[in-house]
């Protein structure tokens, strides 16, 4: 129970990597909020916070999106007003379009941004103006947990808006760290490899399954889970000695 009487925040926790995070730290104790633009799960099931509080867990839905800075603000403010103080805030929420540089429009490339960079920003930024007011517990005032990718790394294949949005994900989270760790704010990222989701959409078509399988050492693709295991070890109390990193949950895809 990590994260008894912590709350905590996961921006697009309704689905995905989102929903795994919310169910794995609220079987931990934590008081979850799931903060997306709807309850919907998009690759099938019941609400998420339908599941956490019929398996006797805690969380709460608060509808909003993460380009909106007064959607953020409400959600934070509400947290903190609830519990006391807002402990971890975990920024998954993320989009894509699927397409390179020529047949990207600006109107798609903005919306990426604003979703994977400017969501990101915000909701770093409202949870720092929290946190830094907030008592000292188990050597720090809150701990931010960003969702990167490998492909803020390395190329996005044919996906560029994708690709640069999650790069600006693993700097601010370096940035973030080093501006704030006298401040005892922790901010780390996690960089899934091929998660294979359920969701529908390009991500799932033969072609790209079969591209990451071939890339990919270990002899199966990734799971929500293992993206959720190493996001509760980054937002626990273990990992009171690490910020600024940007961890890889990848089967060994940047190894190779």
């Amino acid at each position: 129970m990590r994260f008894q009487n912590k709350a905590v925040i996961v921006t697009g926790g309704s689905s995905g990597i989102g929903r795994a995070i919310c169910q794995t730290l609220a079987r931990e104790g934590a008081a979850v909020t799931v903060f997306d633009r709807t309850e919907e799960v998009r690759e099938g099931g019941r609400p998420t916070v339908a599941e956490i509080v019929e398996a006797g867990g805690q969380a709460d839905f608060v509808q909003g999106d993460v380009t909106s800075w007064d959607d953020l603000d409400r959600v934070v403010s509400e947290v903190a007003t609830r519990h006391g103080r807002l402990d971890v805030m975990i920024n998954n929420a993320a989009t894509s379009v699927g397409k390179p540089l020529l047949e990207t429009s600006e109107a798609e490339w903005e919306q990426v941004m604003a979703v994977n960079a400017k969501g990101v920003f915000l909701g770093c930024k409202r949870a720092v103006q929290q946190m830094i007011n907030q008592a000292v517990r188990a050597e720090a005032r809150g701990r931010i947990v960003n969702i990167s990718s490998q492909h803020g790394m390395i190329s996005s294949p044919g996906d560029i808006a994708y690709g640069t949005g999650k790069a600006a994900v693993v700097y601010m989270t370096r940035q973030i760290a080093a501006d704030y760790g006298a401040q005892q704010i922790i901010c780390n990222a996690v960089a899934p490899g091929k998660i294979i989701t359920g969701k529908p959409g390009r991500a799932n078509d033969a072609e790209m399954i079969e591209y990451s399988e071939r890339r990919t050492p270990l002899p199966r693709l990734g799971t929500p889970d293992d993206v959720a295991s190493a996001v509760a070890f980054l937002a626990s109390d273990e990992a009171r000695y690490i910020t600024g990193e940007n961890l890889m949950v990848d089967g060994g895809w940047m190894a190779a």
